[in-house]
């Protein structure tokens, strides 16, 4: 076997290789035109577009306006609420909900509450002695602002297809316990609050 740098035969100069030429630089490729440029940014803005609908079909952005639900919630809290959470699933003691009530506003407007769910179709609520009783044992509400409940509530019993709410803020919230409010109709039911976005120091799921 012979190879490049060898001598073939005797005295004989090497065979010279042949001259290698200088490679070409590849071309550059294509750069799209401006009418494709904006084809593109089209469809962008129509996936973006597409996708927004299709979340806020699930999603709605909420701004908390009053003082009914602190400690959990505060005014101006921007939370997420999940409008379709009841389609697949079942309201549940302890859910913060966003319902539309009978009470209006100052444009005459039907107010939507938010408020938490204590008490479930068949369950009797009765107040007394600064404190909640669900079937006839008393609660321990942590999410409370002050961790008691003023005043006095004969015993009821929730209808069915409706629930017992309550505001965290026992003092200053209209809810249940209030004729104008009332038992709240599972029809009137918005959604469920489910993430709080902003402040961004206490972003995070909602209890």
């Amino acid at each position: 076997m012979l190879y490049e740098d060898e001598i073939v035969g005797s005295g004989a100069a090497p065979a010279a290789l042949p001259e290698e030429s200088p490679a070409e630089p590849p071309e550059p490729a294509g750069q799209p035109g401006v009418a494709q440029n904006a084809f593109l940014l089209l469809r962008d803005i129509a996936i973006a577009f597409v996708i927004i609908i299709v979340i806020l079909q699930f999603i709605k952005p909420t701004i908390v306006f009053e003082h009914s639900m602190e400690n959990t919630l505060h005014p101006e809290d921007y939370v997420f609420l999940a409008k379709q959470a009841y389609h697949f699933g079942s309201v549940e003691r302890g859910d913060i909900i966003v319902f539309e009530s009978e009470l209006l506003d100052e444009r005459g407007e039907e107010k939507n509450l938010i408020k938490r769910v204590i008490g479930l179709p068949g369950d009797t609520i009765e107040v007394k002695d600064d404190a909640v009783y669900r079937n006839g044992e008393r609660l321990v509400e942590p999410y409370t602002k002050d961790g008691v409940t003023i005043g006095e509530m004969a015993l009821v019993t929730v209808p069915q297809d409706a629930y017992f709410v309550l505001g965290d803020n026992r003092e200053v919230s209209r809810d249940s316990r209030n004729a104008g409010v009332g038992f709240v109709s599972e029809d009137t039911i918005k959604g469920k609050v489910i993430f709080r976005l902003f402040p961004i120091s206490s972003a995070g799921s909602v209890h």
